[in-house]
């Protein structure tokens, strides 16, 4: 029985930043010769970050990301490395693992399965790799491979455990959405079990536009057990010794059978020496099993680490935020607050003649417990200019959703003037199920740099606020805030209810339509109305241009806007 002590370098690079992707690379690397470590792997991609894009159709930026990993390997003398990094040969280009030691570039691995939806788009850039290799650590023998080609049963891990690997070095760039974490640990051991090998899985961290990297890196032992575990939504280096037989597997005749149902033409399996041997003298490393998040911790985190990435890495000195008094801005000015500290968030309060006394209190009551200043800004005497200079035009027609979204826009345009004037970022408010029914105005509640909650859907809003309550321990959310109507306040007891369904109704119409892509029929077996389901549905179907237009904004479901559901605007195909 032989150990091999390995490193999981859970990083937060910044896409397009090399120098500073090297650096905290680097830093990794000395800190696993400190533990002694006999290899160390880094995420997919983690050189250039993920996703770099069209970044990728240029040149000279494939030249200097391949620039940046020959200072990784120079660096590299002590320890083995495994680090995704882009590959060109010839005038193709490839997802790729280098495979480093002595201070020296062994190997490079090419991933095979390229994903091409949802939020990929690999296809379009990289081609698929062909070899299989598998390294020889001092008698441990290690196949490395990359993200997707997991995820296949009869994949390149197969292959390579079929060619004798005892250990699987898998690296990632796997998104964040609910419950994956979970998700991605079952497939793994699954894998694992399948393979008879251990499986290192290292996966990114931090917010890259709409995308937002969990971490949560894991060992899966040979049997199928999970034996350390990586934090979620922080960078973390895990320590792990795994236990490997050292005993080279035969290539008996039923592995040959095997391995030529899986191979297709033109592929390669290579068994490449790395000349470094493990079993240095050193303490037992500890074993890492952070505890399961819930849910709504899970969401919350995400979104305080997506909304944090965004405005640092985008150069934003603070944000400013329209607190009307209601649940969805009380939420996002407190994840602001936690992703940015109070004194770089800043908020406005403004006011309508239809401004309830009850929003003013709970605006400037959750500032108050926030500890962010408010800043009061009414807009009824906008209003009236602007209701005055179209009078001439409007007259004889009856006062409609045209005022109700003036006041909207004034918003609107005094939040960007600050942003302006002072360089913060702004803030939308807006939640999913306003987003997917188009119960927002444009160039209104919609104007904005980032839209936080926007992939998050109302119901899930409240029990989000009240976790964050939970575990402050009081009311750090207003309560009223969380139990009275919806409303805009754009006109005389106005009430969300008006125009939509109830929330708790309206949520598993959504998720049906928009993210199961259920048809009419199916969601009519829900128990759903007719009426109902039919408004629901045309509503989400009308305002995919609203939705074009809105910022960007953290993907918390499996399917959010944009990123992975993507419909034509113009469209005359109906499910009913």
């Amino acid at each position: 029985m032989k150990k091999i002590r390995t490193a999981l370098a859970q990083i937060n690079p910044t896409v397009g930043d090399l120098p500073g992707n090297v650096k905290k690379i680097i830093s990794c690397i000395n800190k696993a010769v400190k533990f002694k470590a006999d290899i160390v792997a880094f995420p997919e991609l983690a050189v250039t970050g993920y996703p770099p894009e069209d970044l990728l159709l240029k040149p000279h930026f494939i030249q200097d990301n391949i620039d940046a990993l020959q200072k990784i390997v120079e660096a590299a003398k002590d320890i083995t490395v495994v680090v995704g990094f882009v590959d060109r040969k010839g005038g193709e280009i490839f997802n790729a693992a280098g495979i480093i030691t002595g201070g020296r570039l062994i190997d490079v691995y090419h991933k095979k399965h390229l994903p091409n939806y949802g939020v990929f788009d690999e296809q379009r850039y990289f081609q698929p790799g062909k070899r299989y290799p598998v390294y020889d650590l001092g008698g441990v023998r290690i196949g490395v491979n990359i993200c997707e080609d997991i995820w296949y049963e009869r994949g390149p891990a197969k292959v390579q455990a079929l060619s004798g690997a005892e250990v699987i070095i898998n690296i990632n760039a796997s998104p964040y959405h609910m419950g994956k974490a979970l998700f991605r640990e079952k497939l793994v051991i699954g894998r694992s079990l399948e393979c008879g090998a251990a499986i290192v899985y290292t996966n990114m961290i931090g917010g890259q536009d709409e995308l937002v990297f969990d971490g949560s890196s894991f060992v899966i032992d040979g049997e199928g057990r999970l034996s350390a575990k990586g934090k979620q939504f922080k960078e973390d280096l895990v320590i792990v010794d795994i236990d490997v037989q050292g005993e080279e597997k035969k290539l008996t005749p039923s592995i040959r059978k095997e391995l030529k149902n899986i191979l297709r033409g033109g592929e390669v399996i290579e068994k490449i020496t790395v000349p470094l041997t493990p079993g240095k003298k050193r303490p037992v490393a500890l074993m890492k099993k952070p505890k399961t998040m819930s849910l709504e911790e899970e969401v919350y985190n995400a979104l305080v680490l997506g909304t944090h990435d965004y405005v640092r890495k985008n150069g934003f000195t603070g944000v400013v935020i329209g607190m009307s008094g209601g649940v969805d801005s009380g939420l996002v000015s407190t994840i602001a607050v936690d992703a940015l500290g109070k004194e770089n968030v800043h908020g406005l309060f403004m006011p309508s003649r239809y401004t309830s006394g009850e929003s003013y209190e709970d605006a400037h009551g959750h500032a108050g417990n926030l500890g962010v200043e408010i800043l009061e800004i009414p807009i009824d005497s906008v209003f009236k200019s602007y209701l005055k200079i179209l009078a001439k035009n409007f007259e004889g027609r009856e006062a409609d959703i045209t005022e109700e979204n003036l006041q909207a826009r004034i918003r609107g345009n005094i939040l960007m003037a600050f942003s302006n004037k002072f360089g913060w970022l702004v803030l939308t408010t807006g939640n999913k199920s306003e987003m997917s029914v188009g119960y927002a105005t444009l160039y209104g509640d919609m104007a904005g740099g980032f839209a936080v909650i926007k992939d998050v859907p109302k119901t899930l809003v409240y029990k989000l606020c009240e976790w964050r309550n939970m575990k402050a321990g009081r009311y750090l959310i207003p309560e009223r805030m969380l139990w009275k109507d919806p409303t805009a306040e754009l006109r005389p007891d106005q009430r969300d209810t008006d125009s939509l369904p109830p929330y708790p109704l309206l949520d598993p119409i959504l998720k049906a339509y928009v993210e199961e892509d259920r048809s009419f029929e199916e969601i009519m077996k829900m128990g759903c109305d007719v009426v109902c389901a039919q408004k629901v549905i045309s509503m989400v179907d009308h305002s995919e241009y609203k939705r074009r237009q809105a910022p960007p904004g953290i993907k918390i479901t499996p399917r959010a806007f944009g990123r992975d559901r993507r419909f034509p605007i113009t469209n005359r195909y109906r499910s009913f």
